[in-house]
């Protein structure tokens, strides 16, 4: 019997929380976020962390693999501390286990000498930290970098051959939905290869929660980073920018109560922004209101969760939109992607 091999990656991600960081952002509580230690990170806890990833039944399904150096700033650690953790996952690659590595860093830690030294142990993409494009929004987010930075590493990357992605986090101080917007159509400019979308978030024990107690910040509320990040996707993506990610990733101690403080903190949020999204696509086909008391909706399977929304709620709307009751919601592959058929369904039914 043949195994199906999985059409998405498999990433394997190697956490340096805080690592080669020249400050600390006033959101930043990384080792919250990824539930690692501060502890440097040595050689013999990567092949670990990598055999334990080879051994796991999802590891023989993946068709791409990737390791992926997150949580810090891999190109500010320096040349010899890049060069040993990118020595640890070589054989890995030497042995065909892994096809690539990607890793994180800041726009202003790039240069002609640490690029040669990744693309040389195959690093194929890096992700930039950009946050914003706003100068003043970086400047109270204490990220020490520009927007001109951004700029430079993105050109200097691209001029490389490395694939790009860009790091977003709507709702700093300072920031506005006009701002992040503003940010948006400059990344799209920038052209790179993909992007995630963060909601700034409030975690216990960093700075932005103590301007949050002094009533200094605001944080976004769920619904209005739910529309901004909705604008966003839809404004990337269709300029051919993959969104590879939206919201924080979750974590055991993230989790804990009193961890989160305030903001949109959802642990389904990038499920409720592609529903929210589909709901846009969708609203041309469904009845305007009062054409019909009861409807039946048709639509490709895999898309029928977004249609429904988180617990429903996509239903209920649905049925706030066309004043209709929904009888039923079926799976029909032959309705394009992106679409629904909306069946209308006699009062007797």
């Amino acid at each position: 019997m043949s195994v199906r091999m999985s059409r998405r990656p498999l990433i394997i991600p190697v956490f340096i929380p805080h690592q080669g960081c020249p400050h600390k952002c006033i959101y930043c509580h990384q080792e919250t976020i990824t539930d690692q230690s501060k502890t440097e990170v040595k050689a013999p806890h990567i092949r670990e962390r990598l055999d334990k990833a080879v051994n796991s039944p999802r590891f023989a399904l993946s068709s791409e693999r990737e390791i992926a150096f997150y949580g810090g700033s891999f190109t500010n650690l320096g040349i010899n501390r890049m060069t040993e953790l990118l020595e640890a996952v070589k054989p890995y690659l030497d042995r065909g286990l892994f096809g690539s590595i990607r890793v994180s860093t800041r726009p202003d830690g790039i240069d002609e000498e640490r690029l040669e030294v990744m693309r040389n142990f195959g690093v194929s993409t890096v992700e930039l930290g950009v946050q914003s494009m706003d100068d003043e929004v970086l400047r109270l987010a204490r990220r020490g970098h520009t927007a001109a930075d951004t700029v430079a590493s993105v050109d200097i990357l691209k001029r490389h051959g490395f694939k790009v992605g860009v790091q977003l986090m709507p709702g700093l101080p300072g920031d506005s939905e006009e701002k992040f917007l503003m940010t948006i159509n400059k990344v799209i400019g920038l052209q790179p290869d993909m992007a995630r979308l963060y909601p700034a978030v409030v975690i216990h024990g960093t700075e932005l929660a103590k301007w949050y107690d002094h009533k200094r910040y605001r944080p976004l509320t769920l619904e209005n980073a739910v529309r901004i990040c909705r604008e966003s996707c839809s404004l990337l993506e269709s300029r051919g920018i993959t969104v590879i990610r939206i919201g924080l990733m979750s974590s055991p101690s993230l989790l804990k109560d009193g961890q989160i403080v305030a903001g949109p903190w959802h642990g389904a949020f990038g499920f409720l922004v592609r529903s929210d999204m589909h709901q846009k696509s969708i609203e041309p086909f469904l009845p305007k209101s009062g054409k019909a008391s009861k409807i039946g909706i048709r639509a490709p399977s895999r898309e029928i969760p977004l249609i429904r929304g988180y617990k429903n709620q996509g239903l209920q709307l649905i049925e706030k939109k066309t004043g209709s009751k929904i009888v039923y919601v079926k799976p029909d592959d032959s309705v394009p992607v992106g679409r629904v058929n909306v069946d209308l369904i006699s009062a007797n039914y």
